[in-house]
């Protein structure tokens, strides 16, 4: 259930962008529909359809928003990580505090001196 509404969540975004970027701007933008008035939609019908698509795809996405978080609510765990126990450290299988040895050498230290890579032979 949860995959059909992300798939038809993210459905309604791409369609969102899309219908926006379709959208006349101040500026003229990408808008489609513009020029002379004779069509079957003048601009001014394409607007109003295009704000009636963005509204409906805009309610859409926040009613697909609500129901993901609602399926991701109930299938939430009702224990809080708070709530476990405090876990402890694992042991070593030799019983020994010193940590694991790096996988490279590194070189000594002498007082103040910088740690620097060996000299390329």
């Amino acid at each position: 259930m949860q995959n059909v509404v992300l798939v038809i969540h993210l459905l309604l975004a791409l369609g969102i962008i899309g219908i926006v970027l379709l959208q006349r701007s101040e500026g003229g933008g990408l808008g489609m529909g513009g020029g002379g008035g004779g069509g079957v939609m003048s601009s001014r019908g394409t607007a109003t359809a295009l704000s009636k698509v963005t509204w409906a795809l805009g309610i859409a996405f926040i009613a697909t928003s609500l129901t993901l978080t609602i399926l991701a609510a109930r299938d939430a765990a009702t224990s809080s990580v708070m709530d476990a126990p405090a876990a402890t450290a694992p042991v070593a299988p030799d019983g020994d505090d010193a940590p694991p040895p790096l996988p490279f050498d590194l070189p000594p230290t002498t007082g103040d001196a910088p740690i620097a890579p060996p000299p390329a032979d």
